[in-house]
């Protein structure tokens, strides 16, 4: 009988553990996506204000030419490097440059003395998209004028420093030599 009882006692016992199993529980609060579709249509107004003002400033230089980069940006040359066998810069190359960081009005945010020459190892080293992307244009010894929107540039973030989130800027840069990656060359 005593084991009747204790097996009759466990099987209730196990039999309520599992009857009272949690529920799922539903979430408190969901959300439609009107956030990130707001988002998107704040960006979108914010990128076609900054296209706009930098076609106004191609348009004002119309003795300039521009050309419209497929990575977002738009560029003009000041010197070109005339040899049609001189080399872009590749992954791996240690390039050195000096350039400067405009507002579009033209306003210096980081002169070309303040910046001073810099060495940059194309690809393996963090400088801004369009910095990075303009470089790889260039050949040695050309100067050119680059013009960011913001998401090319700093972003939303800025520099932290003296540029500010959604900023659009200008940036003279000359390339003054390219030392190809001994591994690229063999």
């Amino acid at each position: 009988m005593k084991k009747t009882v204790c097996l009759l006692l466990i099987i209730i016992g196990f039999a309520s553990c599992v009857s009272n199993q949690p529920e799922a529980r539903r979430p408190v609060s969901y959300s439609s996506g009107s956030f990130l579709k707001e988002s998107a249509a704040i960006n979108k107004k914010i990128v076609e204000a900054e296209e706009k003002a930098i076609l106004q400033i191609i348009e004002e230089n119309k003795t300039t030419e521009y050309i419209n980069s497929p990575d977002g940006f738009w560029y003009t040359y000041h010197e070109k490097n005339p040899k049609k066998d001189s080399i872009y810069p590749e992954k791996g190359d240690l390039v050195v440059f000096e350039y400067n960081l405009l507002e579009l009005d033209g306003d210096t945010i980081y002169s070309k003395d303040e910046i001073g020459v810099r060495e940059y190892y194309i690809d393996e080293e963090r400088i801004f998209s369009g910095l990075r992307q303009g470089i790889k244009l260039m050949r040695e010894g050309e100067t050119v004028t680059f013009l960011f929107p913001s998401y090319k540039a700093f972003g939303y973030y800025g520099d932290l420093e003296r540029i500010g989130k959604n900023v659009p800027l200008q940036s003279t840069i000359t390339l003054k030599s390219i030392n190809q990656n001994q591994k690229s060359v063999n």
